[in-house]
């Protein structure tokens, strides 16, 4: 089965918001690389990286999230990501897959994007 891969951008209350959906794998993480590079090179330094359609991450997807973070960082922007709790137990692929290689707690989690992009926004807890 072939699960297709996208990026979406908008804008919401100064926060520039990516939603990705489909496998960020080896073949589309550059994409997503990519789309995060031309956002800082527009100015926007405020982002949120909706992943709550990702069905799969690799190390390469990971790696893509950990290069955003510094990229952000290097800026004095701020990167969220928006990884919601499918069932209590599980959570979110991407969530998982964080958690197990033990990064995490490097990144600023939200359930939605509503939450992201509040300026009283509560971050899950690692």
């Amino acid at each position: 089965m072939v699960v297709a891969f996208n990026v979406t951008g908008d804008e919401q209350g100064g926060w520039a918001v990516l939603r990705v959906s489909g496998e960020l794998d080896l073949v589309t993480s550059p994409v997503l690389r990519q789309r995060v590079h031309d956002a800082v090179a527009d100015g926007r330094h405020s982002l949120v990286l909706d992943l709550s359609e990702v069905l799969f991450c690799d190390s390469s997807g990971v790696g893509v999230l950990i290069a955003a973070r510094r990229l952000i960082r290097s800026c004095q922007g701020r990167l969220r990501l928006v990884l919601p709790a499918r069932g209590a137990a599980e959570g979110s692929h991407v969530n998982r897959v964080l958690a197990a290689l033990g990064v995490r707690r490097l990144f600023d989690v939200h359930p939605d994007v509503s939450s992201a992009v509040s300026e009283e926004a509560d971050p899950l807890s690692a």
